[in-house]
């Protein structure tokens, strides 16, 4: 994209997109599809408004701050006496956030709607190093605030042949028991 691309006429593009996965998207290609028309809100209601050519990581971290506001999730400040209880027992006035998950989703529906509407890969806002650490920091802080750790899940293993033989099968019935 050259600098002269907006985000207008990324939403030209993006009618193109909407009207094409209309007939049968799935939930999402359809979560994408609004992320994205948010991201090109803010970028438009943004002062003073910007172009996605010009939008760098320090903008998406802004918009990732400015969607915190309407989080449901509570995160514990150090000095709560709830800090690290998943379940806390009483209210307490500590922040509402967005759920790092949630964060990690949207980044990731963003990028791949940044390159569907001609973005080119190396020059992703979404992918920028900066919005990477800020995810880490989020997990890691609301992991600790919670007291839920974020440990990615392990893959479960087929069991080898050895324990699936050593495992008793049933008696043949004795013949003419039909």
């Amino acid at each position: 994209m050259d600098s002269s691309t907006s985000i207008n006429s990324t939403n030209s593009s993006n009618s193109s997109l909407v009207a094409s996965s209309s007939t049968s998207s799935s939930r999402y290609e359809n979560q994408k599809r609004r992320d994205w028309n948010t991201f090109g809100q803010y970028l438009k209601n943004h002062r003073p408004p910007l172009s996605l050519s010009r939008c760098s990581g320090a903008h998406v971290l802004e918009f990732l701050r400015y969607l915190d506001q309407f989080g449901k999730t509570k995160v514990h400040n150090a000095i709560c006496p709830f800090y690290g209880h998943p379940n806390p027992p009483a209210p307490c006035p500590c922040p509402l956030r967005q759920a790092w998950g949630s964060l990690d989703a949207l980044i990731g529906r963003l990028r791949a709607a940044f390159e569907e509407n001609g973005g080119k890969p190396e020059a992703n806002p979404f992918g920028a190093r900066a919005v990477r650490l800020y995810l880490r920091e989020v997990r890691d802080l609301q992991s600790k605030a919670r007291g839920i750790s974020y440990e990615k899940k392990k893959r479960k293993r087929p069991q080898p042949q050895q324990q699936q033989q050593q495992i008793p099968s049933l008696p043949a019935p004795p013949p003419g028991a039909n």
